[in-house]
């Protein structure tokens, strides 16, 4: 059995369809990797600064069409115009920053007899078997495929289907300047990606806890890496400045139609017994209300579409579940009257922590307002998920605030900031059923990508 042939169609406008493309069969990947393994080798053997000229010149190719590739986000993945930009500059700099890392020390010595020499080196593990998801079509893609690069080894990328325009558009680019086979695109859905972690001899993989599961099965002894989603929680005190907090949560929660693992989706407010929960909710409303709403190609819009009609269609669910278990609907909660996946930025309140809508990720523009009595019962409820990935704390008082971030169960703790800012050049990963093995991004990819290899040199004649 194999996938059904990969169609991609423009949210916005359904109709459009971006690329039709018959999935990778398993055969086909295996050939690939075949491809690979024997390109890997030459790779790795290339001088290292050839790799990282390499690389540098993928960065420039990529900046050169970051026009064109901004369109194709909009147009395929329905991210709006600005962020589009923004992640194309960043599939440049992640680019140029690994360029640069294949030039850092590869490894440690340690004491040892004199005549004697013993260190440890890094060496690349060989394929590297990417599965990456749709919503960020570039960014995420390349900080997998870079480090892997960058320290030599060869790619097979899975993109999601609802992708498959720009990573192919991707390859293309790439193919100019690195060697033949190096990076390979395979499109295709749930098979293709099984026998791509068949192959590979290290896995990357970003998408959801169910597929990340069968992901981790797969892969058996072979290393791998999982990032899968959140329900993020953002911890507002009463000293937080109300008007600020609530225009960064607002975009922190439905920026992009609230599609990004580390999007807010619980807005836990302690009340300070004098109403603050109830002047902050008003705020927050009324800054989710005014998010630019619209098709993602015009100049200011927050909230595009979301990426396929089943998408919206649970966001609306999630609303009336959170109606029918108590809760209200304080803005959106439908769908308008137009072409495309479109939905309201919707944000609820009264619901309980434990109810299933603040429980488990929605993966679109839904959020709850949670009211806790005191900062320790908001911990108990921000730590009540089997996520970990991100969190936030508002508040004046930077001791407190560092204080609350080491009891929080998240790998990424932001102060007075939204939960949906990522570094590339820092470690990213979360705790709990967040994510799996080790991190990404920054210096730590090395520990994914790479091996060591002990080496004893004995001085004199053998």
């Amino acid at each position: 059995m194999t996938d059904a042939p990969v169609r991609s169609s423009n949210p916005t406008r359904p109709g459009d369809l971006v690329v039709e493309v018959p999935a990778t069969t398993a055969a086909e990947v295996a050939s690939a990797a075949e491809t690979a393994r024997a390109v890997q080798r030459e790779w790795a053997a290339q001088p290292p600064t050839a790799r990282a000229t390499a690389l540098s010149a993928a960065a420039d190719a990529v900046a050169s069409a970051s026009e064109e590739l901004t369109a194709l986000m909009v147009r395929e993945v329905g991210k709006p115009l600005g962020e589009a930009r923004g992640e194309a500059a960043r599939a440049v700099a992640i680019l140029r920053y690994y360029a640069q890392q294949v030039l850092d020390p590869d490894g440690e010595t340690y004491p040892a007899p004199g005549g004697t020499l013993l260190m440890a080196r890094r060496r690349p593990r060989g394929v590297a078997g990417l599965v990456t998801p749709w919503n960020f079509p570039f960014a995420i893609p390349l900080w997998k495929a870079a480090p892997a690069l960058a320290f030599g080894n060869a790619v097979l990328l899975k993109p999601a289907p609802e992708a498959t325009g720009c990573a192919l558009r991707l390859a293309e680019l790439l193919a100019g300047v690195l060697l033949d086979g190096l990076l390979t695109v395979v499109p295709g859905g749930a098979e293709t990606g099984q026998a791509v972690v068949g192959q590979a001899d290290v896995v990357s993989f970003t998408g959801s806890v169910a597929a990340g599961a069968k992901v981790r099965e797969a892969a058996g002894a072979v290393p791998v890496q999982c990032e899968m989603g959140g329900q993020n929680a953002s911890i507002v005190l009463p000293d937080a400045d109300v008007e600020d907090t609530a225009s960064v949560i607002a975009g922190a929660a439905m920026g992009y139609a609230g599609q990004k693992c580390t999007a807010t989706s619980r807005v836990v407010v302690v009340d300070d017994g004098h109403g603050f929960t109830e002047r902050f909710t008003d705020a927050l409303t009324a800054a989710v209300a005014k998010l630019e709403t619209g098709p993602p190609e015009e100049d200011g819009v927050t909230v595009g579409p979301v990426i396929t009609g089943q998408a919206r269609d649970a966001v609306l669910a999630a609303a009336r579940e959170a109606e029918s278990s108590g809760g209200r609907v304080l803005t959106g909660g439908s769908a308008p009257e137009r072409d495309g996946w479109f939905v309201e930025p919707t944000l609820v309140a009264g619901v309980d922590p434990a109810a299933r809508v603040a429980q488990e990720e929605v993966f679109g523009p839904f959020a709850a307002v949670l009211e806790v009595k005191d900062t320790d019962e908001a911990v108990r409820v921000a730590n009540g998920v089997r996520y970990g990935l991100a969190a936030a704390v508002f508040t004046r008082d930077l001791g407190h605030a560092l204080t609350l971030a080491d009891r929080l169960d998240a790998g990424l703790v932001r102060v007075n900031a939204a939960t949906s800012g990522v570094d590339f050049y820092a470690p990213f990963g979360g705790m709990k059923e967040s994510s799996y093995g080790p991190r990404e991004q920054g210096k730590a990819a090395r520990e994914l990508y790479t091996k060591v290899h002990t080496v004893t040199i004995a001085g004199g004649a053998a």
